[in-house]
């Protein structure tokens, strides 16, 4: 029997989060994703599940209430969800928004794409590198 994988996808824009969970659903994975709106949302649905099992946090960078670079600290001073590998996606392709991102703490930044079919490759590649 294998696990659920579960997906938290962090993101202010509803539109983004709508093709990101369209592509992966397509892609085939059977993962559970969970929707935030920012980082204060995020980590208040963490402490309420009291899940056992994240695999993988997918989080914009730009949010209101709590943005990308203070959620990530946050999960990395969190030891019950220090590990959970954490992906930024941003609009920016900004290198010193990057070094940041890295310095907080994230496995991988990734420029947010423009089309669904972007959406699908980088579905693919998330699936690929953390949820096989």
């Amino acid at each position: 029997m294998s696990l659920v994988k579960t997906v938290f996808l962090v993101d202010d824009d509803q539109d983004d989060r709508f093709f990101l969970r369209q592509a992966i659903e397509e892609a085939g994975a059977s993962i559970d994703i969970v929707e935030a709106e920012n980082g204060l949302e995020l980590l208040s649905l963490i402490q309420q599940d009291k899940l056992t099992s994240i695999t993988l946090i997918l989080l914009d960078m730009n949010m209101p209430k709590m943005n990308g670079l203070e959620t990530i600290a946050a999960i990395r001073s969190d030891p019950k969800i220090s590990s959970v590998p954490v992906v930024m996606i941003s609009t920016s392709s900004n290198p010193n928004l990057i070094e940041s991102a890295y310095r907080a703490g994230v496995n991988n930044f990734i420029t947010k794409p423009s089309s669904f079919e972007g959406f699908t490759d980088l579905s693919h590649q998330l699936i690929n590198s953390f949820l096989s």
